[in-house]
């Protein structure tokens, strides 16, 4: 059930004073000639009379409007007589007087219609908003209240972890590169590291917030938007599984064997963990929200994507780790990825589906939510890069028949061919993603930025997989572009969500995913 947008408050009889855009004195002459409420104010203006306008400063002449009667109904409602009030009126003053007049009628005339017993209908205005939405933002001329940290931690959300999933992506793009230079290796390592205590950090923020408020962890968990970013944090621990392979174990697998024994079985014991969790994670998760949620088509949003893509991403942590593991180890772990990449990717193109027609039906999203689209990205870029990696993850003596069927060689073809055409899918929706967010850019930092970045590099990384299996130096050139690109977004990125956590603009109320906005 979608929630009421920002700016969505039912107008109520009489006007706020602080309203800006309601020339006061003229709207409570117009509501007391056509809809008076007990007690309300019943003075007319004689004659003509001036009255300064709070938006403009302009002074302007009301002329003198005959009395109409209250009516029984608001088909009956005769509004002709505005005309010349409006137009007496400097153009400054904004929205119509004649709409707050008729708003303000047939909110009198339903609260009348509620108390004798039928149904009351609520007239929306978009200049107003509830305490519990959104707050203004802190740019404008009155700042929000100042909340301690405790009050703020009440609303870090899963969606925190999108900071890591991405952070740790950078480290694998990083360790990727076809083109190395001097010391970049070592600030890979930097940005591993850095993401562990990011890691960290962002786990003991939120076992605190699940400490300090109580039933939190459950709400969240079910909560309708929130929820769906509960996956980011085992998407953050495959970003660290992989990572530290990338980064910890000898690239040669002979000597990653003699040497890293136990941290390949660490690694080994790691990747079953996870699957086995990730798994129920998928089945368990999408369960409940079949059974708990009701989503219309035109709510329909990327975000219902995340709770398959840590199963999914298996298959690229398998590909990754498969290759330095001894042979009776690594076959059954590149048999999972396989299975599991494939489940994923399946149920993706479930929700591409939905998300295709939701598009066609309802248009693009909100202009706040259409970094989102990136996380369609994904799915085929990881599992391009999952391919390749699992072709290459095979023992040299796979093929125990010797009939050639199941050789190596054969099976990295069909890896890359395949791959190529899941490019082209990751393409295609990176080129959706990037013109909805150029036409229509959004203005207020929140979490769903990091779609711009960690979907982003698993498209990145299968790019550079498939210039190094086809050899072609142009397209790991233009790899390397993408992956300057990339880093640029990062550090955008990270220079707002660090703004936003200062200016009040995230971690507030009714500012994080922890309301339904969409």
């Amino acid at each position: 059930m979608a929630a009421p947008r920002r700016g969505s408050q039912a107008v109520h009889d009489s006007a706020p004073a602080s309203d800006p855009f309601v020339y006061q004195p003229a709207f409570n002459e117009l509501r007391s000639n056509h809809a008076p409420v007990p007690g309300g104010p019943q003075d007319h203006h004689a004659g003509a009379t001036e009255q300064t306008n709070p938006v403009t400063g302009r002074r302007a002449s009301l002329r003198e409007t005959p009395t109409v009667s209250s009516r029984s109904s608001t088909s009956e409602f005769d509004d002709s007589h505005l005309d010349d009030l409006e137009k007496s009126l400097p153009i400054e003053t904004v929205p119509s007087l004649r709409l707050h007049t008729l708003q303000s009628y047939r909110g009198t005339h339903d609260s009348e219609k509620a108390l004798n017993g039928g149904p009351a209908v609520q007239v929306k205005s978009t200049f107003d908003f509830d305490t519990d939405e959104k707050a203004p933002s802190s740019g404008g001329d009155t700042p929000r209240p100042h909340l301690s940290i405790r009050q703020r931690l009440a609303h870090f959300t899963w969606a925190w972890y999108t900071l890591t999933m991405s952070t740790g992506g950078l480290s694998l793009l990083i360790r990727a590169q076809p083109h190395q230079f001097p010391g970049l290796r070592q600030i890979g390592l930097a940005v591993y590291a850095i993401n562990i205590a990011l890691f960290v950090l962002v786990t003991s923020a939120q076992a605190a917030r699940c400490v300090l408020f109580p039933g939190t962890f459950t709400r969240s968990l079910a909560h309708p938007r929130e929820g769906f970013f509960f996956p980011t944090f085992f998407l953050s621990l495959a970003t660290i599984i992989t990572s530290t392979q990338r980064y910890c174990v000898p690239e040669d697998p002979e000597v990653a064997r003699a040497t890293s024994a136990g941290l390949l079985m660490v690694l080994q014991v790691a990747f079953w963990i996870y699957v086995v969790a990730t798994t129920v994670l998928a089945v368990g998760q999408y369960s409940f929200v079949f059974a708990a949620h009701s989503f219309g088509l035109q709510t329909m949003m990327p975000t219902w994507i995340l709770p398959i893509f840590p199963v999914m991403l298996s298959g690229t942590i398998a590909s990754v780790i498969a290759a330095s593991q001894p042979p009776a180890a690594g076959v059954p772990i590149v048999v999972a990825g396989l299975t599991c990449q494939g489940l994923g990717l399946a149920v993706a193109f479930l929700m591409y589906a939905h998300m295709v027609g939701r598009l066609m039906q309802s248009g693009l999203p909100n202009r706040e939510h259409r970094t989102g689209l990136f996380m369609c990205v994904g799915p085929p870029a990881f599992t391009a890069l999952a391919f390749i990696g699992l072709a290459r993850g095979l023992p040299e003596g796979f093929d125990h028949d010797m009939d050639g069927v199941l050789d190596t060689a054969i099976v990295e073809t069909m890896g890359v061919v395949g791959a190529g055409f899941l490019w082209a899918l990751s393409f295609w929706w990176f080129g959706i993603a990037v013109t909805a967010v150029i036409q229509s850019p959004p203005k207020d930092f929140h979490l769903g930025w990091w779609a711009a970045v960690f979907p982003n590099t698993g498209f990145t990384l299968a790019t550079i997989s498939l210039g190094s299996a086809f050899q072609n130096e142009p397209v790991l050139w233009f790899a390397t572009v993408m992956s300057i690109v990339l880093v640029i977004t990062f550090f955008f990125v990270l220079y707002h969500h660090v703004r936003a956590v200062i200016k009040q603009d995230i971690m507030y109320p009714g500012r994080d995913e922890d309301v339904e906005d969409h």
